[in-house]
């Protein structure tokens, strides 16, 4: 083996133990969660439970589909309590290539991204499903020839969906911090292409969410408003460019 092969081969394994440990804290997390399974599940589809006709409620087309719902509802709600050992893992696999001063943002990384997904999570689940499914279950209905009969599957496939797209949306100040940090971006940079972030988060919209304005709508706005709040971050936080030049000065003499 070379030197030049070495490393490599050094960091393979360091991916390798870093993902052995983020997927044993997910199945640990799962397999605690699917214990409680179908309350897990009857709490996720309360939303749509509440928007529904009165008398109506989610069926099964299929004899598998509950036990897929569960095991999927499981998986998911195991995911978020292990999110902080996940990312910290993450932290973990990169840190060696950072600086000392850089490497003091370890917990608040985690913390932080933590944070931030379980608030979009809740953003979502709380204040956007009630809204998004009474207006969809209403306009399906509305004509008076359909029936509504959402099967636990399909409600389930939406719904996470909405949630991890909630959550990783909450996490563009995180981002947005970290790329200010090492330089990568400014606020000047980021307020100049206002525009584009404006239309990223509406494409972003329509890509992860329902084909209706209102969904869209839903989460382009906070993604909108995370952005500036991004911009502030990335003033308050950002490199400054004068310690650049005293760095380089200092280098130079």
């Amino acid at each position: 083996m070379t030197d030049d092969a070495l490393p490599i081969t050094k960091h393979l394994e360091e991916l390798r133990r870093r993902l052995i440990i983020a997927s044993a804290s997910w199945l640990v997390a799962f397999l605690a969660c699917y214990s409680v399974a179908e309350m897990l599940f009857s709490l996720i589809s309360e939303p749509v439970r509440k928007a529904l006709p009165e008398g109506n409620s989610l069926v099964f087309i299929t004899a598998t589909e509950p036990f897929f719902a569960y095991l999927k509802v499981a998986a998911l709600a195991g995911l978020l309590i292990a999110l902080p050992v996940i990312l910290w893992q993450l932290w973990a696999f990169v840190a060696p290539g950072l600086y000392s001063h850089e490497k003091r943002y370890a917990i608040p990384f985690v913390f932080a991204s933590t944070l931030c997904f379980a608030l979009g999570a809740y953003f979502g689940f709380f204040f956007v499903f009630p809204m998004i499914f009474t207006f969809l279950v209403n306009y399906g209905i509305s004509t008076g020839e359909a029936v509504a009969m959402l099967s636990m599957g399909s409600y389930l496939s939406l719904s996470s969906k909405l949630l991890l797209a909630f959550g990783l949306v909450f996490e563009l100040p995180v981002v947005i911090f970290f790329l200010a940090r090492m330089g990568i971006v400014d606020h000047k940079w980021l307020a100049r292409n206002r525009k584009f972030a404006v239309l990223a988060a509406f494409v972003t919209g329509a890509v992860l969410t329902p084909p209706d304005v209102f969904s869209q709508t839903a989460l382009a706005l906070p993604f909108v408003v995370l952005y500036e709040i991004g911009i502030v971050v990335a003033r308050l936080f950002g490199k400054k460019p004068e310690a650049e030049d005293a760095g380089a000065s200092a280098d130079g003499d």
